[in-house]
């Protein structure tokens, strides 16, 4: 998968200096980080509506969209497919492939100390989780 990427990464390279009118890519760079960034986050919100609707197809269709939008936001900040799998190796050698590495906890979300900091730190509450009914979700188009 990371030579796919790579060379979807390399194209977007190459894509991004041609002419807007006729390069979707292109056009993405003219409109900046902010839109790139909107784009990738409806790209998201699509793969997640059809999976929890049991759309198979849709989630493979979208999460290609996905990727390529990613990869323009990659191309935008200097951020090479090779910089994200070395991450997460990194992170593999710490916790295994399939676990997310832990937030840090803020000092100012820790509990008050009264006395000299101990070991453990309280952490703050964690976000609600919000579930999602597939019944309910649809996407705009």
């Amino acid at each position: 998968m990371s030579d796919s990427l790579e060379r979807l990464y390399q194209a977007v390279i190459a894509a991004r200096d041609l002419d807007p009118a006729t390069s979707r890519t292109a056009r993405l760079f003219q409109r900046g980080p902010s839109k790139m960034a909107k784009k990738l986050a409806e790209e998201a919100i699509e793969v997640v509506i059809d999976a929890v609707n049991g759309k198979t197809d849709a989630v493979i269709r979208e999460s290609a969209d996905l990727l390529y939008n990613l990869t323009v936001l990659w191309a935008s900040a200097g951020v090479r497919p090779a910089d994200v799998w070395r991450e997460m190796e990194r992170r593999e050698d710490l916790l295994g492939i399939a676990e997310k590495l832990p937030k840090p906890v803020k000092a100012s979300k820790m509990a008050p100390a009264k006395s000299p900091p101990k070991a453990t730190a309280v952490p703050a509450a964690r976000r609600r989780i919000v579930a999602l009914d597939g019944r309910s979700l649809r996407k705009r188009h």
